[in-house]
Order: C-alpha cells, then structure tokens, then sequence
C-alpha cells in the first residue's frame, strides 16, 4: 500500500526534501491527487464537529472521537506528503523490474494509515459491542500490517524480501478480514447494530482490498503500473470512501441511533451511569 515515483534521466539522485517538494510541485497528476484529500480531509473535520455536537453518552462520543481522528490524522499526512517531509528515494534490488532506478518512496502513506486505520476499526467494534481484547487482537494485527507494509516498500537490498514483507503484511490483513466477517459481525447481530455495520463492513473490506492490489502492479511491486499519479490518483479515491465517506455514514448512524451504542457492553465496559 504504498506510491511511489520514478526519477529518469537525472544525473545526481534525488535526496533532499526540497528535491522532493519540486518532484511533486512538477507533476499535477500527483499533486492534484494529495491536494484533494487536503480539502476533503478539512471539510470532513468541520462537518464531524458540527454533526457531534449534540452527542452526550460516553460511549458515542467515543465513537466520534475515534472517527475525528481520521480526517485529523489524514490532513496532517497529506500536507507532509505535498510539502516533500514523509518523502523518500531508493534505489530498486537487484530482480525488480526497475532494478537500479531511483524511486521516490512516499512512506508518509504509511503514517496515515498506521495512525488512521485503527480508528477506523476501534470505531467499527465499537459499533459492533466487541469485547476488548478481540478489539486489541485486530488493531495490533492490523498496525502491524502497516509497519511491515512499509518495510516492504523501503527495502532495498533483496527483492525477494520486499515480497516476503508484502507476503507477511497480507497475512495481518487476512487476520483483520477475518474479524470483521465472522466474530465482529456475530457481535453487531448480537448488539442489534448489524444494519450499520454490514455496510460499513462492506465498504471497508472491498476498498481495503484494492490497496495491496495497487502496491502489487505498481512500481513497488510488479512496476506494471508506471505512472505515479494514476497510482497516487488510485490511492486518494480509495482513501476518499474509506475514510470520509465511511465516518460520514458512520457518525450520521450514530447521531440517530446514540441510545443503542450508550447501552453496548461489549469493549470497555458497559454504559456509563446516567447515559441513557
């Protein structure tokens, strides 16, 4: 899960941050595709405070907090990744298609989703009444899909390796898949929240998919795909609908149905007294 940008025709590789800042100032393709979540992200902040503002049980705002954090965590990522800060170079191992080319690496994807995506299922189980330590179990699972993810992108001394992590980082998601097909899903039915959440499910699931598939036949894996801003572009949709649009429906559920998530009693105990 991962974007990345291919630097032809140089003389002297690109290093600094200031090199990186002018390689993406020079594609709008890929600057466009960062300065959309920018604008989303911001937008999505003033509609998430303003929708919950009237939440009052413990538990939803919670919820609401978690779910702030996502557009919180993801203006904070884009604005570093357009400014050339979470921005690096590396150089592709011996076996890869691209093997010896420098590759601008935007390894600040990885901070948003290590910071972003556990919200994203610490809201989800929150909704579903999971108990604590299935809800830990997943979110572990998943930073550490993150964490390997990246290393997998950043590695550069073997090709084999870089498979190897992206393997690993596939197992940790297949871990958080699992989850949310099977035990997560039986306790939203259980809770009576299994209307939200088996559209949030599917919306998660299916677009989640699509990023170790981008990683995979672009340039960090199979270079199928050369163009960084259509990766960068295929990324930001996907970011879009599992970010912004998955809160937006999941805080306007919340609004509506706060007395169901105050009385859950699944991680981190039961309601609050005087929540009802």
């Amino acid at each position: 899960m991962h974007s990345s940008l291919l630097v032809r025709g140089l003389g002297v590789p690109l290093q600094t941050q200031a090199d990186a800042l002018s390689a993406v100032q020079n594609d709008p393709l890929l600057s466009s595709s960062l300065w959309v979540n920018v604008a989303l992200a911001g937008l999505s902040i003033l509609l998430f405070v303003y929708m919950g503002r009237n939440v009052t049980s413990e538990r939803a705002k919670l919820v609401w907090g978690a779910t702030l954090m996502i557009p919180l965590v993801s203006i904070s990522s884009y604005l570093a990744l357009l400014s050339g800060l979470t921005v690096g170079f590396v150089e592709m191992p011996a076996g890869h298609a691209l093997a010896g080319e420098e590759v601008m690496s935007q390894w600040g994807r990885y901070l948003t989703w290590t910071l972003s995506t556990p919200m994203i299922l610490l809201a989800l189980g929150l909704v579903a009444d999971v108990d604590a330590g299935s809800l830990l179990t997943v979110i572990a699972a998943d930073i550490a899909m993150c964490v390997t993810g990246l290393a997998a992108a950043l590695t550069t001394s073997s090709y084999l390796f870089r498979w190897a992590f992206y393997a690993v980082s596939c197992t940790f998601f297949l871990v958080v898949l699992y989850a949310l097909l099977t035990e997560w899903a039986a306790s939203a039915t259980a809770a009576g929240t299994d209307d939200i959440f088996d559209t949030l499910r599917a919306l998660t699931v299916v677009l989640w998919l699509g990023y170790p598939i981008i990683w995979a036949v672009g340039v960090e894996g199979l270079a199928l795909v050369g163009s960084v801003g259509i990766t960068s572009w295929g990324y930001s949709i996907l970011d879009v609908f599992a970010k912004y649009v998955f809160s937006f429906l999941l805080l306007r559920w919340v609004a509506d149905n706060e007395g169901v998530v105050a009385t859950a009693r699944g991680a981190f105990g039961g309601a609050a007294p005087g929540d009802d």
